[in-house]
């Protein structure tokens, strides 16, 4: 079961997203997903072809961008937040408990923005030690 948390007008995220909430979201106007997990990384996560799957069949553009401690950011953190930007229209991004993702949203914020970033995904609960170290 996802557990949605708004970090922007734009960009809810969450803990691993199960098949069946693809529709859902669909139905709720997202229109991106982002998978932030590795496949494989638990046993119990669907595999990511079978999330591509769900969420191409339910309508949504599906974006695999899979990070662990040891190469985040990743190799497109521009295009990913743009992406968080609603370049494609809302979206919604995954990981195993959300943090991730949040970490990856503050790591792609402007200077300017970064410091209003960090206050809110902090207020959230969120651990933003990837992003701190990146910056």
């Amino acid at each position: 079961m996802i557990n949605p948390v708004k970090l922007s007008d734009t960009l809810v995220v969450s803990t691993q997203a199960e098949l069946a909430d693809f529709a859902p979201l669909a139905a709720q106007g997202f229109k991106v997903v982002v998978c932030n997990r590795p496949d494989g990384e638990t046993a119990d996560q669907p595999a990511t072809a079978a999330v591509r799957q769900a969420v191409e069949a339910a309508g949504m553009a599906f974006v695999d961008y899979p990070i662990t401690p040891a190469i985040f950011p990743g190799d497109d953190l521009a295009k990913l937040g743009r992406l968080f930007d609603g370049s494609e229209g809302k979206v919604f991004a995954f990981c195993r408990t959300g943090t991730r993702c949040t970490n990856l949203w503050v790591a792609s914020r402007s200077a300017a923005e970064r410091e209003a970033a960090v206050a809110h995904a902090k207020t959230l609960g969120y651990d933003l030690t990837l992003a701190e170290k990146f910056n």
